[in-house]
């Protein structure tokens, strides 16, 4: 038995969702990334040509991202039976991978010019980065919506936030410079915006990894699953117990189900479908109902 209900019409709409929101976080980022390139050389700072990185990757996101959704909303052919909802996912973890490398090449350009000090603008510095400040404020606002079911949108905010501490950041430095003339102040903050970013970088390359592996989603326990599976009346037996998703929402169940004797195939696996629904949000299950002497493989919970 396989059920999913009315998963596709609602990732749909939440597709658009975030489309819209990817979009006017775009326009904003794109604008002000422009301005801040300018201000990072014609001002000579590193910490505002940091920051103004980190803007690159948001942009190159965003871009990605927005393609990711288009794609993903194709529908599935015979080459690729469950669609191109994926793409996202590879979308995302190219993004965590570009700011890898971005915050690295901060870092070593931060190390040379601790060895070979340069004169900042620091004026100029911190009125680049208020704007950059409000900007990345308002991208936040607009994308805080979507990050907790797509891992996409999830990885454009990340950078925005990263860009939002950054920008701080330069403003602090830039009063700094002024007031005591400390330029190496300048690299340092490029250095902590760097550090900032790879933690919390490392967290979406880590989920996008699992998603890629097929692996258990992020707040579902396999144990929980067998028990409530084992709970219902009807059952014997689970095995062959898979759990997984294709994006961050769209979870799928598979399970080959041993039933107690006298009990009704479909009844058992509808109510199946239903408490992994309930309980658990999985609405894309697909049961195969087995006798005792048709088990293909060890119980891995039987029901008592």
């Amino acid at each position: 038995m396989h059920d999913h209900g009315s998963g596709g019409d609602a990732h749909d709409h939440a597709a658009g969702a975030n489309a819209k929101m990817l979009g006017i976080a775009l326009a904003l980022t794109a604008t002000y990334l422009v301005a801040e390139v300018i201000g990072a050389f014609v001002f000579n700072s590193l910490a505002l040509l940091s920051d103004a990185a980190h803007m690159l990757t948001d942009v190159s996101a965003l871009v990605i991202a927005l393609l990711a959704i288009r794609i993903g909303q194709r529908a599935a052919d015979d080459q690729r039976t469950f669609g191109y909802k994926r793409f996202e996912i590879l979308a995302a973890a190219f993004n965590a991978l570009l700011l890898f490398a971005v915050a690295i090449y901060v870092l070593v350009e931060a190390i040379q010019r601790f060895s070979e000090p340069e004169a900042v603008q620091s004026t100029g510095m911190m009125i680049v980065a208020a704007i950059g400040l409000v900007v990345n404020l308002i991208s936040m606002h607009i994308l805080s919506a979507g990050k907790e079911v797509s891992l996409n949108v999830k990885g454009a905010y990340l950078e925005v936030w990263a860009d939002l501490i950054g920008s701080v950041g330069v403003i602090i430095g830039a009063l700094a410079i002024r007031f005591t003339g400390w330029t190496w102040v300048d690299p340092l903050v490029a250095v902590l915006i760097g550090l900032w970013v790879l933690p919390r970088t490392w967290v979406l390359l880590r989920d996008t990894i699992n998603v890629l592996l097929e692996g258990v989603p992020r707040g579902l326990k396999l144990p929980e699953l067998r028990m409530a599976i084992g709970g219902v009346p009807g059952v014997a037996g689970v095995h062959d117990l898979h759990v997984w998703s294709t994006t961050m929402e769209d979870v799928s169940c598979t399970a080959h189900v041993t039933l107690t004797k006298g009990a009704d195939a479909d009844r058992v696996r509808k109510a199946i479908a239903g408490t992994l629904d309930e309980r658990f949000g999985i609405e894309h299950t697909t049961i195969q109902t087995e006798t005792p002497d048709e088990v293909c493989g060890d119980d891995e919970y039987l029901h008592s």
